[in-house]
């Protein structure tokens, strides 16, 4: 089993957001370096029998606490990385991400950081995954909220306007070799999600999180969102994740359990069900040697 979607709170994360305080507040353990984080969290994947999973640098500029990671637990993990294209030096520091420290996907939050995926700047930091065979990018759709700000009382000034799936449609056609993964089945626009990997071969959904948004869609439960999702992508385009982020908690063995009882629910195949939990991303992100 591998796990598409956890999320990476380093030092410098907790760092940005107040430090020892925000720690205290929230009563999650320090994360210590990037190294020792990640030993913590290859223990944590043998206790939850994970084989591989995703770990995301949480803001930007934050690359190369995941890139030691990876340096750590090459064969572990996968290195993802956030980006603010709005900044002048993002594609630089995107292409260094990628060439130095070994990552291997670029994560956009257009919402996060109020831009268009039309707009140029944003076009300049997919060239860089582009020119890279075997990067993918992930884009957050929908409804963005950030938990951990929210625990705080820290402002988040994103702009939904900038969530629209569909504004993945014309990008994804001019990059057909770039696998785009959007997130949480586009997290509340789901009808949009579905037509955008509808007409794009190359538009992956991440199975992750509670999935919340589903209470915006009345009578919608998670089962049906899998048989919708796989009627329409099919299995092999499906990538099963967790949103799991800090300790103790740890890695979220409820969110696996709600989606394996989702997929029995519609009868999904065992072929199915391991394309899902496994076989996609070792497809997308293959062990490196």
């Amino acid at each position: 089993m591998n796990d598409a979607h956890c999320h990476f709170f380093s030092t410098p994360f907790f760092a940005a957001l107040g430090g020892d305080a925000a720690l205290a507040t929230l009563g999650w353990d320090a994360p210590g370096t990037a190294e020792a984080l990640a030993d913590r969290w290859a223990a944590e994947l043998d206790r939850a029998r994970v084989s591989r999973a995703a770990l995301i640098a949480s803001m930007p500029g934050d690359a190369a606490s995941v890139g030691a990671a990876v340096r750590r637990h090459r064969h572990r993990f996968v290195g993802f990385f956030m980006v603010d294209p709005t900044q002048p030096a993002a594609p630089v520091s995107a292409a260094y991400a990628i060439d130095s420290d070994g990552l291997r996907a670029i994560c956009l939050y257009p919402a996060m950081h109020r831009y268009s995926l039309h707009d140029e700047r944003a076009r300049r930091v997919i060239d860089v995954a582009a020119a890279r065979p075997g990067t993918a990018v992930f884009v957050h759709c929908g409804v963005l909220s950030v938990g951990v700000r929210r625990t705080l009382g820290l402002p988040s000034p994103f702009d939904m306007q900038f969530s629209n799936p569909l504004d993945l449609h014309a990008i994804a056609l001019a990059y057909p070799r770039v696998p785009f993964i959007v997130p949480h089945f586009g997290a509340g626009l789901f009808r949009e999600a579905l037509m955008v990997a509808d007409l794009c071969p190359n538009v992956l959904f991440d199975t992750s999180s509670s999935n919340g948004w589903i209470k915006y869609q009345p009578g919608l439960t998670l089962s049906d969102v899998f048989r919708q999702a796989l009627a329409v992508a099919g299995p092999d385009r499906l990538l099963f994740g967790t949103d799991s982020s800090f300790f103790p908690r740890g890695w979220v063995k409820d969110v696996h359990d709600r989606q394996v009882r989702a997929l029995g629910d519609i009868g999904a195949g065992a072929d199915v069900v391991e394309a899902i939990f496994g076989r996609n991303f070792d497809r997308v992100f293959p062990a490196i040697a």
